[in-house]
This record gives C-alpha cells, structure tokens and sequence, in this order.
C-alpha cells in the first residue's frame, strides 16, 4: 500500500523522495536569518514517524555527525514510514559554539514553549509544532557537558515495554531508565504521548569517533525494530542497565589524575583518581561511592573543591 505525501509547514514530501524545508527561527543582530533545518525522508510505504535531533545544546555536536551517516546509509525509495531529521535545533547555540541560546537560556529547560515567549521559548515552539507533534518517536542527541566526556549510552522510561525493547534495539554499552527533566524536550514528549531515546556520548565540540559510530549504528537499528528498514549493523554487545547513578565531587581543588576509564566496572570504595598540587605534592585519593560502571568523567584536569569528577552508574 502505497502512502499519500507528507506535509510540513505547508511544504510537501512526495512518497520515496527526501525533501529539505528551512522554519524561520529568526535574526542575528547583524539582520542574518537563522532557519531551523529539516530533512524530511518519506517511505514509498505506511509506517512510524521518527525524528531524529542533534544540538539542542549547541555545543553538543556529536549528534550532527551521528545523523548526518544516518541519513547517508537510507534510501528513502525503500523506507517504510517517514524520519524527520534535525541535526541541528539550537542553530544560535551552534553557530557561537555554546551550549545556550544568546539569552542564556538552556533550550532543553524551554520546551514545550511558546511562540511568544522568549528566543528559546520560541524555538522549542518551533520544533513541537513541526516536529514533535507529527512524529511517534524520536530519538535525540547528546554528548557530555562542561569539559566532561561520557560513555555512549541511552537513556528512557525503561519501564514502558516498547521504550525498553528500542532501547535494547540500541545496544549502546549502557541504558538508564531515567525520569523526565521539567522543561525538557523528552519531558514534552512524553506529555504528548511519544516515546523518545536520549543518547549520550562523548564530548562537547568534538566528533569522537567511538560515540559517532554507537550512535549512528544505534539509529539504524532502532529504525529496523521499528520495521522502517531492512538491514542494520549486527550488535556485538548486550547494554548493561542501571536505574540510578552517583558524581563523585573533588575532596579538594588541585589537579585531577583519572585511573579509570569509561565502561570500566569499579567497586565501592574503589580508587579511581588522585587529587595533587602542581608540584605533586599532597595527594588526594578519590575512592568510588557506589559499585557500577564509570559512565562519564572530567576531561579538565584542573578542578576546584566540588567538582564533578566521576559519574557513576550504580550496579550494587
């Protein structure tokens, strides 16, 4: 069965063609318009719609490159549904390379916002509107924040059956059942009766290679649970899960040395980095609070008293 065209912003997609449709989302001071940019790919059959999202922090990158080869591997003759591809959300974060928008506002604490409301509050509209609201599930990216890099991961209502078999689908090293954020995308997505993965991974401002692949291959196989596609990349791992985590803070300022890694499994009470002076002098041992699996860490050897060092997925 064949499906009729798919409409966005008054824009149509005919079956088995990719079409890209600019939103207006508004001008720098310098009179430059900015667009949030979709990539609409629609099936030649009925199927799921999904949205794919990056950079809703503008300088979590890694969701740009993760999308951009997903939307390189299909061929939307032979897709089953339609994907909504978005590599970009917070196109002012992006362009200054900041994780907020001009006001200093998070966008991901914006949403569902409102089209009078502030810039962020604006562009959140913008994506529920035509994005969000036509969609069945989605899938938005992450990577690490404020100098900290994090193992590639998924996070989700674990305890809904069909977020938890996509999450599966995944197979990242790592899924979290994790409760919603007030004023998150997620949050907002679920309000509206769709199911959402949020994959975590890497760095800020960078493409590392290991979270790019896991997310790009990740895609394509939720996509084929899904039934939207045919093939996907075979899964060489089986997630471990975990339902809460714990930061270690520094003890003390001075300069950090991490002796673990990420996917590293550690003990309580375990040792997992020193704290010394400049010179080396008065080491600080910072030990594990929880047994799990070190999910994300500082990348900033310089750190203050309170810090995030270490994050913790608790596996008691």
């Amino acid at each position: 069965m064949s499906q009729n065209p798919f409409t966005v912003a008054g824009k149509r997609v005919r079956p088995g063609t990719r079409r890209q449709i600019n939103l207006p989302a508004g001008r720098l001071p310098s009179g430059t318009e900015l667009s949030l940019r979709l990539e609409v790919l629609h099936g030649t059959e009925p199927g799921p719609t999904v949205w794919l999202s990056g950079a809703i922090h503008g300088d979590e990158i890694v969701g740009v490159e993760i999308i951009r080869r997903v939307l390189e591997t299909l061929d939307e003759r032979e897709l089953v549904g339609t994907i909504i591809a978005v590599p970009v959300v917070n196109v002012f974060g992006f362009v200054a390379e900041s994780r907020y928008l001009p006001d200093r506002r998070d966008l991901n604490r914006s949403f569902p916002g409102s089209r009078r409301g502030s810039l962020a509050s604006r562009l959140a509209r913008l994506f529920v509107d035509h994005v969000l609201e036509p969609a069945d599930f989605g899938i938005d990216f992450h990577a690490g924040s404020d100098d900290r890099t994090n193992l590639p991961q998924v996070r989700g209502n674990l305890d809904d059956e069909e977020t938890r078999r996509l999450a599966i689908a995944f197979s990242a090293p790592l899924m979290l059942h994790a409760k919603t954020i007030r004023g998150s995308l997620r949050e907002t997505a679920v309000k509206h009766g769709k199911r959402v993965l949020l994959f975590e991974g890497g760095e800020p401002r960078r493409f590392n290679p290991g979270p790019v692949q896991a997310g790009a291959d990740g895609a394509l196989r939720v996509l084929h649970a899904l039934e939207m596609i045919e093939a996907c990349p075979a899964s060489m791992i089986q997630s471990a899960e975990a339902r809460s985590t714990k930061w270690i803070r520094a003890p003390r300022g001075g300069i950090f040395h991490l002796q673990t890694r990420l996917g590293a499994r550690v003990r309580r009470g375990e040792l997992i980095g020193v704290i010394t002076e400049p010179s080396g002098r008065g080491g600080r041992e910072v030990r594990a609070r929880a047994s799990g699996m070190i999910m994300g860490h500082a990348v900033n050897p310089l750190v203050h008293q309170g810090d995030s060092l270490v994050h913790i997925a608790v596996m008691e």
